[in-house]
């Protein structure tokens, strides 16, 4: 009797420490996904409000790698709260999502659920891209490529910009089937207003393939340099006044009177000479 007495004792206390502690439940989906793709995690907990957590995003290889952490505090609702990861980027393996406590870890119950593996595929091999990922606004933003093996099955197309928001889809464009190597060429133009960071998140029947950011730039300006024609030098001779010097004219001194007359009477003697004769 004292037997069942003390069992019933200690299962009670049993009870009681289980009721009083309390519970936290994380729950992330998918647990597995193609890199790119968020993951999204909830938080339900009776934790009393204001008690505060970190709900830690790391890569669990051979050292554990922290890429985000968010602070969580319960509030007096006690209402579900979310968290959502980014992977873009990431590789492909193993990963956690954890609850870590600022100091001790205070008792929880027993079903309570503090950390989930997730597991991060790497599907950006199947994506070959020929369009680059620098582009000019002018040329609006063209995104080419070839999906591998996916002939004319087509291919969804996803652009946000960072600051401009949504700008297409998400849209299954063609994808026309390469006869040597079966794959699925696709191209597609997307008219942007501004230059910013377009995220294009590509798809398929079997999800997320691959995300890859395209920069839009400002239309290079070409510089106008003016032309300044310049006329050929003229060669002008300088014009030069002569000014004529003016000789003085020998003044001829007039026969004298003397003279002429003497030369009057020669001239006649020898008139009067020949015609004695």
């Amino acid at each position: 009797m004292k037997k069942i007495l003390c069992f019933v004792v200690l299962l009670s206390l049993f009870i009681v420490g289980s009721a009083s502690a309390y519970g936290i439940y994380l729950n992330c989906s998918p647990t597995t996904i193609p890199v790119g793709q968020t993951i999204k995690c909830s938080i339900d907990s009776d934790f009393p409000p204001g008690t505060s957590f970190n709900l830690v995003f790391y890569q669990k290889q051979y050292t554990s790698t922290q890429i985000n952490n968010q602070v969580m505090t319960i509030q007096p609702s006690q209402q579900t709260q979310y968290a959502l990861f980014d992977t873009t980027g990431l590789k492909g393996g193993q990963y956690d999502v954890e609850i870590q406590w600022n100091g001790a870890v205070p008792a929880m119950r027993s079903d309570s659920v503090a950390s989930q593996i997730i597991i991060l595929t790497d599907r950006s091999s199947e994506l070959t891209l020929t369009s680059p990922t620098t582009q000019d606004l002018a040329g609006a933003l063209v995104i080419s490529g070839s999906h591998k093996n996916a002939g004319n099955s087509g291919i969804q197309i996803q652009v946000d910009g960072a600051s401009s928001g949504r700008v297409f889809g998400p849209q299954y464009v063609q994808t026309v089937a390469n006869i040597q190597t079966g794959d699925g060429d696709f191209s597609q133009t997307v008219p942007v207003t501004q230059p910013d960071d377009y995220t294009v998140k590509f798809s398929d029947e079997n999800g997320l393939i691959t995300s890859v950011v395209y920069h839009v730039i400002s239309p290079t300006a070409t510089a106008t340099i003016p032309t300044t024609i310049t006329p050929p030098p003229i060669t002008t001779t300088p014009m030069v006044t002569y000014t004529p010097i003016l000789h003085p004219t020998p003044t001829k001194s007039p026969l004298s009177v003397v003279a002429v007359f003497g030369a009057l009477g020669i001239t006649m003697l020898v008139l009067g000479k020949i015609r004695k004769e």
